[in-house]
């Protein structure tokens, strides 16, 4: 099998010329830290650094909507499947990672009635003689419906039915969470982190469910508490934040993540709360330190950017989740719900009250509801049993021998309908770190040295500092990077303009790379959203265009008949040395690195080739799988 594991010498930090780095305690282990760790654990550990990848946002049985739709998996069971192993798969058959095993892991259940959902259908479990236990698992489908609905709208309210808000019985199953977590971590080969989801909502459309997506996953470093804070104490995020707070206060090391910020409204990143209050500086900065990432690319779409920000951009229109969570009703695309204009509203914060709430590092990961993620297009089995069951139930073949028969997703049955063909294959969480332990890295979630990518493993650098001087083809680039630089998740004040240097290496299961660009964003008093997009580096030593700056076509392609690729001229590695040319010296603006390979084939034309039917005209034939570095913020 083609290994991925690609070992790169980094070294780190001193200042150089007129680049100043923001000081930052958690910038690195020491040597010596490494070192004795490795000495203690028999643990091999990189001082200077390596990728590893893992999934943080996977749903078991124990989550309430998996549950509901068929989900019996176990926190075991998914932890077995990242190991590499074959587990069931609700929807029938098994299923087994795709590209060998994951580096780390994190269960993350609904925290809200964690467990209760398979505790109320027990017939031996106290829980399931409750009345909402009755209405939900009893014979009659309106009353299930009704009673579902309600304690999916007791989420939104805040409001808790209280025979089956039995805190004994969500503790217990949180510690066997976190038992299953502790019991898979092998520090060195596979790290687990002990996690849950708090499930924030805001209500937009209450007589068609229509809820804004407000939701975090909550991920601790190490120690666990005994009991979690869910939104059936309090909706408000800024709540959570001073719980988290707390526990950091009492020694436990944790943050959140938003995700699907695509599904908010608007209303994920925002200024002003849900009564159009300004928020208070106090609150932004809490924001800061309890959310250092977010959740980039997933199964329910992409929140990078839409064209309406992003109209010189050709690749925004990518793997769009269109709806509002649970609903038909659509989320409106509005900047607080996309990463890109959020990171310039970010800008404005900082001018405007001291201090950047979303100076936020990025990640991918999957949202699984089956315990384990669906990372390789060719081989995708839905977000839940039902989209898992078959291609038919998700949308990508006929219901009859050809579109021209179709019959509407809504009117096929079942429990996951509209949305199965809008689900997105993917994706992972990528991290540089000296070892593969939760102390290594938690501490790079925490320094933002983190991308994102929709399934594939390519790695991905990003640094920025004073690098005139030096060669690309240096054999000790990457330490020179570190000594004379910052890497991506940092700040960087400058008094010149500074060099960048972006590197990109493929994953050798997956296609090869077509262009790495740099996106620059800035917000100019007075303005809205700005950006840029620059092509740095292109496939077959080709270089972009002076003025348009973008890299010719390289002809690559796929045939949509096999889906195989056809002969292409990406490249397995690209890597540039780049100053901006629209430079501004008082300019303050955040930068960040996406790839994009060659085009394949979506999970839904290999469903379509394999059943050998025409693909759903409605959807994309292919795609160009990406990722994204975290941003550096300069001055």
């Amino acid at each position: 099998m083609l290994t991925r594991n690609i070992l790169v010498t980094l070294l780190f930090s001193t200042t150089l010329g007129g680049c100043t780095k923001e000081s930052r305690t958690d910038q690195t282990i020491s040597v010596n830290a490494a070192a004795a760790l490795s000495s203690a654990a028999n643990i091999a550990v990189n001082p200077l650094r390596q990728a590893y990848f893992g999934d943080l946002h996977v749903h078991t049985g124990n989550s309430f909507d998996a549950y509901v739709f068929g989900t019996r998996r176990t926190p075991d069971e998914a932890y077995l499947f990242a190991k590499g192993e074959s587990i069931p798969h609700d929807g029938g058959g098994d299923m087994q990672i795709q590209g060998g095993p994951l580096d780390f892991y994190a269960v993350t259940d609904h925290g809200e009635y964690l467990g209760v959902t398979p505790a109320m259908a027990d017939p031996n479990n106290p829980l399931s003689k409750t009345m909402t236990a009755q209405g939900a698992f009893g014979g009659d489908r309106s009353q299930q419906e009704q009673t579902f609905f309600k304690i999916g709208l007791s989420f939104v309210t805040s409001q808790p039915l209280e025979d089956i808000y039995d805190k004994a019985w969500i503790n217990k199953t949180w510690q066997d969470t976190v038992d299953a977590a502790n019991r898979h971590y092998e520090p060195g080969k596979f790290t687990t982190f002990a996690g849950y989801e708090f499930t924030a909502m805001q209500v937009v459309d209450l007589e068609g469910g229509g809820a804004a997506n407000l939701h975090r996953n909550v991920i601790f470093a190490n120690e666990a508490p005994d009991t979690i804070f869910t939104t059936l104490e309090s909706r408000d995020p800024a709540a959570l934040w001073r719980w988290m707070d707390k526990q950091r206060g009492e020694g436990r090391e944790v943050l959140a993540i938003p995700h699907n910020s695509n599904g908010s409204n608007g209303m994920m990143f925002s200024l002003f709360d849900e009564n159009g209050e300004p928020v208070s500086s106090e609150a932004l900065a809490s924001q800061s330190r309890n959310e250092p990432l977010v959740e980039i690319t997933q199964i329910k779409g992409t929140s990078d950017t839409r064209p309406i920000f992003s109209p010189e951009d050709e690749w925004a229109d990518f793997e769009h989740y269109p709806f509002l969570i649970g609903s038909t009703r659509f989320s409106t695309e509005e900047e607080g719900g996309y990463v890109r204009p959020t990171l310039g509203l970010g800008l404005l914060a900082a001018r405007e009250h001291g201090v950047n709430p979303f100076d936020f590092g990025l990640i991918g990961s999957s949202d699984s509801h089956i315990a384990g993620g669906n990372y390789t297009e060719s081989a995708y089995t839905g977000k839940f049993p039902y989209d898992g069951s078959g291609p038919k139930q998700r949308g990508s073949i006929p219901v009859g021998e050809s579109w021209e028969d179709e019959v509407p997703m809504e009117k096929r049955g079942g429990s996951v309908n509209h949305t199965a063909p809008t689900y997105s294959a993917g994706a992972l969480a990528g991290v540089w770190a000296e070892s593969n332990t939760r102390e290594s890295i938690f501490a790079a979630f925490k320094r933002k040295e983190t991308f994102a990518t929709t399934g594939p493993r390519m790695r991905v650098r990003f640094f920025a500092g004073d690098y005139v001087d030096l060669a690309l083809d240096d054999a000790e680039l990457v330490q020179a990077a570190y000594r004379q630089g910052v890497a991506m998740g940092s700040k960087l004040t400058a008094s010149e303009v500074p060099t960048m240097l972006v590197w990109a290496a493929r994953d050798p299961l997956s296609a090869p790379l077509q262009r790495v660009q740099v996106i620059k964003v800035w917000r100019d008093a007075g303005e809205d959203h700005r950006e840029k997009i620059f092509d740095v580096a292109c496939s077959g030593g080709a270089l972009p265009d002076a003025k348009t700056h973008r890299c010719p076509d390289n002809g690559s392609d796929i045939d949509e008949a096999t889906c195989e690729l056809a002969p292409s001229h990406g490249n397995a590695e690209l890597k540039a040395k780049w100053r901006d040319p629209e430079w501004i010296q008082d300019q303050s603006a955040v930068y960040y690195v996406r790839v994009l390979e060659d085009p394949s084939c979506r999970w839904s034309t290999w469903d379509a080739v394999r059943n050998g039917t025409a693909p759903n005209p409605r959807l994309p034939i292919s795609l160009q799988e990406r990722a994204w570095s975290s941003p550096i913020w300069i001055n």
